[in-house]
């Protein structure tokens, strides 16, 4: 095989990866001249990876066979890394009676660059949304998970991992990144971080770092309606995230 066979090989890899990541970050069917226009490929190569993929199940089209979407293949093989992942069946006892002393929607996440991506998830006893969030990647800086974990980083990490402007998702994100950092310092001192409403609005969540490795790769999290945040159950929230911490490191400690 010659090194230009080689090379053009490497790249048929990585546009397949990059076309999946598309489709993965973008939900619903898209057109062969949205794709291009986000991936910047040339028309014919980019149709014909697409039919390759289609071909082999990773990507969908419509009945008219001119729109796609990610196929049925990469849940497949996301179901798969969450059924494997250690960190997912040691939490699994901690999620369930988070879950149930706080009667909220509890979430497992994993920092992935400057996102977190979320892993499990137990719904709430009360209605709050009629779906789950695994699978999901949102920003960091915007999430009590992420806070959590970026925490965990010395504040010069923190600089070279994300820009002096932030995204902003809501009225109430942060998007200077100073002033991130001077919240991570809080989350060091109390042990937990706060998203008031940053996110989703309407919604607070409190998370908390697993510390079974340095920086944390993993957090847990509770989600709460604004309307039902009572300083008492904001009290009992937070001390039932420190307790699962802690049972969460006991049972991660041998990975």
């Amino acid at each position: 095989m010659s090194a230009g066979e080689t090379g053009s090989q490497v790249k048929s890899a990585v546009r397949t990866v990059e076309l999946l990541e598309f489709f993965a970050g973008r939900p619903g069917m898209h057109s062969l001249a949205e794709v291009q226009s986000a991936v910047g490929y040339p028309k014919s190569s980019l149709y014909m990876l697409l039919r390759t993929l289609v071909e082999l199940g990773w990507v969908e089209t419509d009945a008219t066979g001119t729109r796609y979407g990610i196929g049925v293949r990469a849940l497949l093989v996301g179901t798969s890394y969450i059924d494997g992942d250690e960190v997912v069946a040691a939490a699994r006892p901690t999620l369930d009676r988070l879950s149930d002393e706080t009667t909220e929607t509890i979430h497992l996440a994993r920092l992935d660059g400057t996102n977190v991506v979320y892993l499990a998830t137990r719904q709430s006893e009360h209605y709050l949304r009629p779906f789950t969030r695994v699978g999901r990647r949102l920003p960091a800086h915007s999430t009590s998970l992420g806070k959590a974990l970026l925490a965990t980083y010395a504040d010069e990490q923190v600089r070279a991992m994300l820009p002096r402007d932030l995204e902003r998702l809501t009225e109430h994100t942060i998007t200077d990144r100073e002033r991130l950092i001077d919240e991570l310092r809080l989350v060091r001192e109390r042990g937990f971080a706060i998203d008031r409403e940053e996110n989703t609005l309407g919604l607070s969540c409190f998370g908390v770092a697993i510390p079974y490795r340095t920086p944390a790769r993993d957090a847990i999290s509770c989600s709460v309606p604004v309307a039902r945040l009572a300083p008492a159950h904001e009290q009992l929230i937070k001390d039932a995230l420190l307790d699962a911490r802690d049972r969460l490191a006991l049972a991660t400690r041998h990975l």
